[in-house]
């Protein structure tokens, strides 16, 4: 759903559309990737796409987003990728694990909301 604000597009991520990391890179592919042969699968594919867009983003139902995308979620991610191990840097994920575990390390969401933050052509809008 794309509308017309202050000449900028507005593009939305429903969260509602969504309760895990692979369904938001269905989300997210869906939305900025409709002419492409490829699909969002990872975070680095997920900040890649956004040098292309040219857009504000409303995260609606942000809330839902951040639990479902939190501390469970983001547990499970770090040991699944610690138990494929290579090509994973396992040291730095178990490092990441152990800061997400003693409270000072960021969930998926936070991830996400950083990445997109990180791009400078994007207002970001927490719904």
């Amino acid at each position: 759903m794309k509308n017309e604000i202050n000449n900028k597009k507005m593009t939305v991520i429903h969260g509602g559309h969504f309760s895990d990391l692979e369904g938001f890179y269905k989300e997210v592919s869906r939305l900025f990737m409709k002419d492409e042969d490829w699909k969002v699968g990872t975070l680095d594919g997920f900040d890649d796409i956004l040098y292309s867009v040219d857009s504000d983003i409303t995260w609606k139902d942000s809330q839902k987003s951040k639990e479902d995308l939190g501390f469970d979620l983001t547990k499970e991610f770090y040991e699944n990728k610690i138990r494929r191990g290579k090509p994973f840097n396992v040291k730095l994920i178990q490092q990441k694990l152990d800061d997400l575990i003693d409270g000072s390390g960021q969930t998926l969401f936070e991830i996400l909301i950083e990445i997109i933050e990180s791009h400078k052509n994007i207002r970001l809008i927490l719904d």
